[in-house]
């Protein structure tokens, strides 16, 4: 196929996604048109729960592979839509609906680009390609419920609005719980012991600590407390227990257990990770993909957001089309041009890669 080609299929396959809600864990009907799409283009594929996989034609179980992944589910639409988030609209240059950024412009681009290479003999590396779900909730039956299909992966590229520059690291996430305890009593007789205040020891403490490591890529580890509750409504009572929670962005400089040490050493409430998947990632900057996209003059950095990245046990790029600043905003929107742009990149890094 021509790139006029590729892009055409690949706007229109856009406009078909972004016109069918997909929230995590409701992806069935995505899956189907994607699965209608791999069929019309006469491409063998398969489908574990709502994850869409396909190997490249002359698929080599003793060569390397090397994996294009992006997901098909979205976040549901904020309030602030001006537009019908599942009417994809041209406009300006722009491609309007819910998803088309975040992250179907990335996903369209990489199975444009799989195309190209599908039946390409003798290359170097096979050439697999998966489309996730349940990537916005990091859900476990997203990427790593396909991972064990897709045979033995080398590296991958994980499509993600990057501006298509290369994010060659990625903060951790870890969700911490924490119990505050106190005593019962009440206010007006300055009895119990409040577990509110408890907390708020706890949250300064949390408010001014800072791990010492810095990282050049990913910057500071990051501790931030986001929701706090007591079960008591009365307010002549005081609460025999808080509840807050802390949002944890980790540097590659540390583990999660180092994290957790922490906090153990400080805190006085009793705390619980909700997971601990999420974890830090890097590529080196002399790994044959970093240097392919250097060689097309791209640029690189550390993205403060997660991905399925983090659930991937072998080296990643996450580079896309599109911006991330425009993920999860209200009339959400992709350049028709940075689609275009998307193919032809992925293209030109994979040749040096495959070919």
């Amino acid at each position: 196929m021509t790139s006029d080609q590729l892009y055409g299929e690949a706007v229109a396959l856009l406009k078909e996604l972004i016109a069918t809600p997909s929230f995590s864990k409701e992806e069935n009907d995505t899956a189907e048109i994607l699965m209608a799409f791999f069929t019309k283009h006469n491409i063998e594929f398969a489908r574990v729960g709502n994850n869409i996989y396909a190997k490249n034609r002359h698929y080599d179980v003793n060569k390397p592979s090397v994996l294009l992944n992006s997901h098909h589910d979205t976040v549901k639409p904020n309030k602030g839509y001006t537009m019908d988030p599942f009417t994809p609209v041209e406009k300006d240059g722009k491609l309007f609906g819910l998803g088309s950024n975040d992250a179907g412009g990335c996903l369209v681009s990489l199975i444009a680009a799989f195309l190209h290479f599908y039946s390409a003999a003798d290359t170097k590396y096979n050439v697999v390609f998966a489309a996730s779900a349940e990537e916005e909730i990091s859900g476990v039956n997203g990427i790593e419920l396909v991972l064990p299909y897709l045979g033995n992966i080398n590296f991958g590229v994980v499509g993600e609005p990057t501006k298509l520059e290369m994010a060659v690291a990625e903060r951790g996430l870890m969700v911490i719980d924490c119990t505050a305890p106190g005593r019962a009593g009440h206010a007006a007789r300055k009895e119990g012991e409040n577990a509110l205040y408890n907390a708020l020891d706890d949250i300064n403490w949390i408010r001014n600590y800072h791990f010492e490591k810095v990282s050049g890529l990913l910057g500071d580890t990051r501790l931030t407390v986001t929701v706090i509750e007591t079960e008591n409504k009365q307010h002549n009572v005081v609460p025999a227990q808080c509840k807050f929670v802390i949002d944890v962005r980790v540097n590659e400089l540390y583990t999660f257990d180092e994290i957790l040490d922490a906090l153990k050493k400080n805190l006085k409430s009793a705390f619980k990770p909700r997971t601990t998947r999420m974890k830090s990632t890097s590529i080196s900057l002399d790994h044959p993909l970093v240097k392919a996209g250097m060689a097309l003059g791209k640029g690189y950095y550390g993205s403060p957001t997660t991905s399925d990245k983090a659930l991937m046990p072998f080296p990643t790029l996450k580079m896309g089309p599109g911006d991330s600043a425009r993920s999860h905003t209200a009339d959400e929107f992709i350049y028709l041009e940075e689609i275009k742009d998307g193919i032809q990149t992925y293209i030109k890094l994979l040749q040096q890669i495959v070919c």
